[in-house]
């Protein structure tokens, strides 16, 4: 990696550090009367652990020396240790609450911003990835505030503890701190541990959840293959690699664990020493000395701090990943309205589109009258698809503007343009519970015919159906358009037609079809393109073409080449004129004429 790279990606990754402890920092605000509790029940069963020692100690002494109060304070230690076990269990009750609050919003925020961004910025990250990133890793990141309290709190019985290990006695004191620079380097280098092994695990769990997405949603193409085992082997390439990093963050762990552990009886063994010839001496008495033996336990405590500290860094580990979603950028909206009779009219003015460093879309200048219909044709690669989602604003021009009846797209309201631009895509997703909540998701905003503000009525759903082609196989289905879903199982061109059902119901001044008849026969196919010209409400309709009907019947055809327009007019002038026009059809025309195929042949192919 070159020094300029690896500048980048430091300043990427202390970027996201630091957005993901403002996250972090924001949704303990958001529970910040219960992370208040939690911390406050801490520090306060804390302060009756320190408390604990030197109130049995005096009470031991007290008892042994037969003194009146000895009962009394009896009842002290018992309300001091009953007192930490009740601080103890609130504390946990609040941390399961803080931490449920806290990854609720979390996931909140990540969703939001993912829903709001353009479909190719959300598309930087896979499925797979971005489903682990709102699960796991927000489920790890939501517990960040609560641990945060308990590993403060976890700091003050070990400080406590030598600040009355020097109370009791000085030389009992210092023979602890002998070893605490040895604890120090046991919390230092673990975090350091900690922090670089679950990194790597949450990266590699990444990576090995969005395989696995996509082996399922191509489960019938993989089986059509017959490479399951090749696939398998694939999605768990990384397996060892996750039980390697599980097993060093264990072995971190264990071997920080086991290191107090050693050291631990080593610092109590000193204390004890010097405490029995301190008693020995007559410095200290025996209940002093209890509570030296205690105090020095606390102070050696490592195991309280180490888990309060490692929930930390994993939370903050896996809530970078999950706030990365946080920096996708927002597609933003306008206040501007429509005009209310605007016809459709669409101008692309100098538009151009830059992918990954390169320009895919090349300075597109065009101007679509309002009311007609564009054919969008080019071969494979040509950014036709690109065009389209521009057109509709599914996302922006790095240059130039898109304007819709004189208002740049980037103006107008966000209701406005989902009212009146529609799409239909290639291969659509039927969203809602039932076949008949599919056709009419998103249209509850009054778009179309026969909607209200409740949205489109049945009656409504079966004509856009029927426009589509859909109505018959859908009547069909056990319930009609009451069958669920999960229910209904559907060939692509029956997806297809549901998909231009949907589009059909909230039909505004802009519709965009790309390439969404590709799955559809040739009668259902000229059956949908005879509903647009005179069954949907009339408007602007770009279609991504592939079928030399849809050409033909257009009334402006767009010819892209490169992500530059190549030509555009009408599809007699094209094909006259232009041998590679003809190309892009040439399988298709073969089927309608012999040869150099004329304009009228072509035009009665289509019919």
């Amino acid at each position: 990696m070159r020094p300029t790279e690896a500048a980048v990606d430091g300043a990427e990754t202390q970027a996201l550090e630091r957005g993901a402890d403002r996250a972090l920092v924001a949704a303990a605000r958001h529970s910040g009367g219960r992370t208040a509790a939690v911390l406050g029940c801490t520090v306060a069963a804390a302060a009756a652990a320190l408390a604990e020692p030197a109130v049995l100690g005096h009470t031991l002494d007290l008892l042994l020396s037969g003194s009146p109060s000895g009962p009394a304070w009896t009842l002290l230690c018992a309300a001091v240790i009953a007192a930490e076990v009740a601080l103890d269990a609130a504390a946990a009750r609040l941390t399961g609450e803080v931490d449920g609050r806290t990854t609720a919003r979390l996931r909140r925020l990540g969703l939001a911003r993912l829903l709001r961004t353009a479909p190719h910025h959300a598309a930087r990250h896979a499925s797979g990835e971005t489903a682990a990133r709102l699960t796991a890793h927000a489920t790890e990141a939501g517990r960040v505030p609560a641990a945060a309290a308990h590993a403060v709190a976890a700091l003050l019985p070990p400080i406590g503890a030598v600040v009355a290990l020097f109370l009791i006695d000085l030389w009992t004191a210092l023979a602890f701190l002998v070893g605490v620079p040895l604890l120090v380097l046991l919390l230092r280098a673990f975090a350091r541990d900690t922090l670089n092994s679950v990194a790597r695990y949450q990266q590699v769990q990444l990576a090995t959840a969005g395989r696995l997405l996509e082996a399922l949603a191509g489960a019938r193409t993989i089986a059509a293959a017959g490479s399951a085992d090749r696939e398998r082997a694939r999605i768990l390439a990384q397996l060892p690699e996750l039980g390697t990093e599980g097993r060093r963050m264990w072995q971190v762990y264990g071997g920080t664990t086991a290191r107090s552990a050693a050291l631990m009886p080593m610092l109590l063994y000193a204390v004890l020493a010097v405490g029995g010839i301190r008693l020995s001496a007559g410095a200290i008495g025996i209940g002093e000395l209890l509570a030296a033996v205690r105090y020095a336990g606390l102070a050696a405590g490592i195991g309280a701090v180490t888990g309060g500290l490692a929930a930390v860094v994993r939370g903050r580990a896996a809530a970078r990943r999950t706030t990365a979603l946080l920096a996708l950028p927002v597609f933003g909206h306008g206040r501007k309205e429509l005009p209310a009779d605007g016809p459709g009219a669409l101008e692309l003015r100098d538009v151009r589109v830059v992918r990954e460093g390169s320009t895919v879309l090349h300075d597109i200048s065009l101007l679509i009258p309002g009311g007609s219909t564009v054919a969008v044709v080019g071969r494979s690669g040509a950014g036709k698809t690109l065009f389209a989602a521009v057109a509709g604003r599914l996302t922006d021009p790095d240059a130039g503007q898109v304007l819709l009846d004189g208002v740049p797209l980037r103006e107008v309201t966000a209701e406005a343009l989902r009212r009146e631009v529609g799409y239909a895509f290639d291969r659509p997703v039927l969203l809602g519970d039932t076949v008949g909540d599919a056709i009419a998701f998103g249209a509850d905003a009054g778009a179309g015919a026969g909607t209200g503000p409740a949205g489109p009525g049945p009656e409504a759903v079966r004509a856009a159906a029927r426009a589509a082609g859909a109505d018959l196989f859908v009547r069909r289905l056990p319930h009609g358009y009451g069958t669920r879903l999960a229910d209904a199982p559907m060939s692509g061109g029956e997806v297809q037609r549901l998909g231009l059902a949907r589009a059909f119901l909230r039909a505004g001044r802009l519709l965009v079809l790309d390439d969404a008849t590709s799955s559809l026969d040739t009668v259902t196919a000229r059956q949908v393109e005879r509903a647009l010209a005179h069954e949907i409400r009339p408007g602007t309709r770009i279609v991504v073409a592939h079928r030399l009907s849809s050409a033909v019947r257009a009334d402006l055809v767009v010819w892209l080449e490169d992500g530059r327009v190549r030509a555009s007019g009408t599809h007699d002038e094209l094909w006259q004129r232009d041998p590679g026009y003809r190309a892009v059809f040439a399988a298709d025309a073969e089927a309608g004429a012999e040869g150099a195929a004329v304009p009228e042949a072509t035009r009665e192919a289509a019919r």
